[in-house]
């Protein structure tokens, strides 16, 4: 079982994957899941726009797309990101780059754990579960 880092058509952002990859197997422990296979493929924005299209049949732009491929109670799925989105998220919210991509990343596993956001309450709800899962990220950098 491993997560895995792939770029399609972008460079890999920079950043610290082991820690990352601890960080992710911490989260899914914390809702009572253990981490299978896990791909996040960075990309552009016409590179999620095509995947948008050719596999949900929707015709825009989104930062984050997951296919959920988990069983029981181990998560695994293939996570694509687009960096330009993020880099924008980032400008539009006035966070720095990496914490917008932590969220991102996280969001993706979050998703794999079983948390929906388009539901009334629960978007609010993602995104607390984020903000929890980034706390924990903080105290990984400082142990």
């Amino acid at each position: 079982m491993a997560i895995l880092y792939q770029a399609e058509g972008v460079k890999l952002p920079s950043i610290k994957k082991r820690e990352i990859s601890n960080w992710i197997k911490s989260v899914a422990a914390s809702y009572e899941k253990k981490t299978g296979d896990i791909a996040f493929i960075f990309c552009t924005d016409e590179k999620i726009l095509e995947v948008n299209n050719q596999y949900l049949q929707h015709d825009y732009y989104t930062d984050i797309i997951t296919f959920d491929y988990s069983e029981n109670n181990t998560i695994s799925g293939d996570i694509f990101i687009s960096l330009d989105t993020v880099k924008s998220n980032s400008e539009q919210f006035d966070t720095r780059y990496v914490e917008e991509l932590h969220r991102i990343i996280i969001h993706g596993i979050l998703h794999l754990c079983g948390i929906d956001d388009k539901g009334p309450g629960e978007r609010e709800h993602m995104t607390e579960c984020e903000n929890q899962a980034l706390k924990t990220l903080e105290d990984y950098k400082h142990a």
